[in-house]
């Protein structure tokens, strides 16, 4: 195995055009894993983490441009605001050490259906912004992932930053685990609203082959929550839209049986976490907070 390590961004490029199966390393949370367990032998490694601004970001009027070195614990504390669902993701990877190191951009380049910011990107409408020496594009997240554990990446093209819609609404984020830490989803959902457009967005991971949407739950919600006045109103959305929302929801999942749960386990999950966060989003978007025993008092 042959290492290779760039100076700069440019000539990370180089290097990848040079040596399209080279494997870019910059966390190595997953990888280091796969390598040490032999499931994995490169013949070349990249490491990334000399190009400094793959591990910065820049918040702009409508965006956020985050670099895909960003480690998980720096989201959580200064991007909280702006990509709230995101934050929320980060809070569930692995330990402390873990969330140091790894990013969002391994999570892509892995493209496991099990990684904990995919609901949350698709949830938020983000775009992959990938560079070859050929030149750059911006990959829609929804267009990303094209098979289990394949991503739409060229064999030379490099991440360069995910595009992130700032939150203009309330974002959630639920997962199930076997257990409360250092855990691989056995599924996960992320929900936005977003009511400048008076739409909603959805994510699930590790309930199909790739991360989903559940289109046909998101189109249902945004017409009843339309037809109810409800963006106008406040209103609390009934249960049998939320009833609704949730089987439409686990409808949108392709799971497997697997040692982590059954794909009856995963569907049943799934409706209990896209009702309980369109609870939550929309508590939020109303104003309305619960206390300690769980009762809804007006914010």
């Amino acid at each position: 195995m042959d290492f290779l390590r760039p100076a700069g961004w440019e000539e990370a490029l180089a290097a990848k055009a040079e040596h399209p199966t080279a494997v870019p390393i910059a966390g190595g949370t997953d990888l280091m894993v796969e390598i040490n367990f032999d499931h994995r032998r490169p013949e070349y490694l990249m490491d990334l983490n000399r190009i400094v601004e793959l591990g910065e970001w820049e918040v702009g009027e409508d965006t956020v441009r985050l670099g895909p070195s960003v480690p998980y614990s720096r989201i959580m504390e200064h991007l909280r605001a702006e990509l709230p669902g995101l934050a929320l993701a980060s809070h569930t990877v692995a330990s402390p050490q873990i969330r140091n190191r790894g990013g969002v951009g391994g999570n892509l380049g892995t493209a496991s259906p099990a990684g904990d910011a995919h609901p949350a990107l698709l949830a938020a409408g983000a775009e992959v912004e990938v560079e070859s020496v050929r030149g750059s594009r911006r990959i829609p997240i929804d267009d990303f992932y094209t098979g289990v554990k394949r991503n739409a990446l060229a064999e030379d093209e490099l991440i360069k930053w995910i595009h992130i819609r700032k939150a203009d609404g309330p974002q959630q984020f639920s997962k199930v685990g076997t257990r409360n830490a250092m855990v691989i989803a056995v599924c996960a959902f992320g929900l936005a609203l977003h009511p400048a457009t008076r739409t909603v967005r959805t994510g699930i991971g590790s309930a199909a082959p790739t991360p989903v949407r559940a289109r046909e739950a998101e189109e249902f919600l945004t017409a009843a929550l339309d037809e109810g006045g409800c963006w106008e109103n406040g209103r609390a959305v009934p249960p049998a839209v939320a009833r609704q929302f949730a089987e439409l929801a686990a409808g949108a999942c392709n799971p497997i049986d697997d040692v982590r749960g059954s794909a009856k386990y995963r569907r049943h999950a799934v409706t209990v976490m896209a009702r309980r966060t369109l609870g939550w989003t929309w508590d939020e978007f109303r104003g309305v907070r619960r206390d300690d025993n769980g009762s809804a008092r007006c914010a």
